[in-house]
């Protein structure tokens, strides 16, 4: 359930965005940009309150939607993605990975012998 309500998070996030950009042709799309950040908060929050580490959580939801929006953004308003971007999506990717992964390692307690 943690991870749905993360992805749910990281998709109403993106809907907003994209919204916020659609916006200029299409003033009713300022509806759709307050619900789906008011939703995108609402369900991080249900992810921290299910116990995931917020560094973890924020840097998923964060890399994950600087993504999602780059990309889609090309698509939807024919904006420009370059080699650049893309690899400056992978080494954020990267870095949310060692944060998630780091997280594991710091939850295996020190023994009292190895002090």
């Amino acid at each position: 359930m943690t991870w749905f309500l993360l992805a749910a998070a990281i998709l109403s996030e993106v809907a907003a965005s994209l919204s916020l950009k659609g916006s200029e042709s299409a003033p009713a799309l300022y509806a759709v940009v307050a619900v789906g950040y008011v939703a995108a908060f609402a369900f991080l929050s249900g992810v921290l309150k299910r116990g995931m580490a917020l560094g973890v959580a924020y840097g998923i939801w964060g890399a994950s939607g600087v993504a999602l929006t780059a990309i889609l953004s090309t698509f939807l308003f024919d904006e420009a993605f370059t080699p650049a971007m893309g690899v400056g999506l992978v080494l954020v990717m990267a870095g949310v990975l060692l944060v998630e992964t780091g997280s594991h390692s710091a939850e295996i307690p020190i023994s009292e012998t190895s002090r």
